[in-house]
């Protein structure tokens, strides 16, 4: 047996720790620091859960592109503290800054201080895309409400529907008539005449509902604009024998409204898609970064033959809508033909 002198030995602990380092690295390598730093502001309240999908977005899209952007969103969805926050972005000189148009008064002053020091912005989710050219943004993401009724009206009027009833439970909300008026535009009659502003108490609206077709028994076809008045509105559909009798199509999505669609009482649900409302932005930015330019028409080339941006449209069973400056996030459309890939997701990524 060879007894190695101190030195030897000295010697091959440290060769041997030298490859033991080197065989760590190559099993874990370093993560690259990021190209960029985005935020991206909310007006939502932390309890608002329907924002999860749009964080799950950007921690996608900050993989996919090597970025690292922060959630900002004021706590108790105070429009002034957002505001606050935005100032903040601007201070800290972020690479481009995303946030959505809550209230265009309030907001201006502090989104101008962002554009003013020439950081790129992209605004999202509420406002529309004329606000968000006034802003001097690159473009704006999200879901037109007049365009998104009109499209769920258009196939409607391909399935011969000529009379609706649009049953209108956030009145107090001016945008939520768009969605009406969309829809009876595409069929070609007066929205006003076929809207009722049904309230938001369950009872109520299947009570106005139920009265309303009894009234109107050659009502064609029913628009809900969200699950509270999807689901009253289902129990007086069924209690009055219309199920699969008559074409009712609703806005968003939940348990009760998927059920629905399955077994043909709801024809579709119109869906804002908000997983493209936090991947989308985020992948703006760092293609504008990247390329240097803030031509929409060259981010749009960019993004559309991203491959990793593909994969997740295929996966997720996405469909974002271009315009020729903006990325409209919806319409999209739920139906018999891709409602297991949404319930999968449900939540997550949907």
């Amino acid at each position: 047996m060879t007894i190695c002198n101190g030195r030897a030995a000295l010697r091959a602990l440290v060769a041997a720790a030298a490859l033991c380092s080197a065989a760590m690295m190559a099993a874990s390598p370093a993560q690259a620091a990021p190209d960029a730093k985005f935020v991206l502001i909310s007006h939502a309240p932390d309890s608002d859960s329907w924002w999860n999908v749009i964080k799950n977005a950007i921690k996608q899209a900050d993989e996919d592109f090597n970025v690292q952007t922060d959630y900002r969103n004021p706590p108790n969805g105070d429009i002034a503290d957002m505001s606050r926050l935005i100032e903040q972005a601007a201070a800290r000189n972020y690479d481009g800054v995303i946030t959505t148009i809550a209230d265009f008064d309030v907001l201006k002053s502090s989104i101008g201080k962002v554009t003013a020091k020439k950081i790129p912005l992209v605004t999202i989710n509420s406002g529309t895309e004329e606000q968000s050219a006034q802003l001097g943004a690159i473009m704006h993401i999200g879901q037109p409400e007049y365009v998104a009724g009109n499209e769920a009206g258009k196939k409607a009027k391909a399935a011969g529907i000529k009379t609706f009833l649009c049953v209108n439970h956030i009145a107090t909300n001016t945008v939520s008539f768009d969605r009406c008026k969309g829809f009876a535009d595409a069929l070609g009659i007066d929205y006003k005449a076929s809207t009722i502003d049904s309230g938001q108490d369950p009872t109520e609206i299947q009570s106005k509902v139920s009265a309303y077709l009894r009234n109107h028994p050659d009502t064609q076809s029913i628009l809900t604009l969200g699950p509270v008045p999807a689901a009253a509105t289902l129990k007086a559909v069924t209690q009055m024998g219309l199920q699969n009798k008559i074409y009712f199509v609703t806005f968003d999505f939940s348990d009760e409204i998927a059920k629905a669609i399955k077994d043909g009482t709801i024809k579709f649900a119109i869906d804002q898609q908000p997983y493209l409302q936090g991947y989308i932005p985020v992948a703006v930015l760092a293609i504008a970064k990247k390329e240097h330019t803030t031509d929409p028409a060259k981010i749009r080339a960019a993004l559309e033959a991203n491959p990793k941006f593909k994969a997740r449209l295929d996966t997720y069973g996405l469909a974002p809508s271009y315009g020729p400056k903006n990325i409209r996030s919806g319409p999209g459309f739920i139906t018999k033909d891709n409602l297991d890939k949404v319930v999968k997701y449900a939540g997550q990524y949907r």
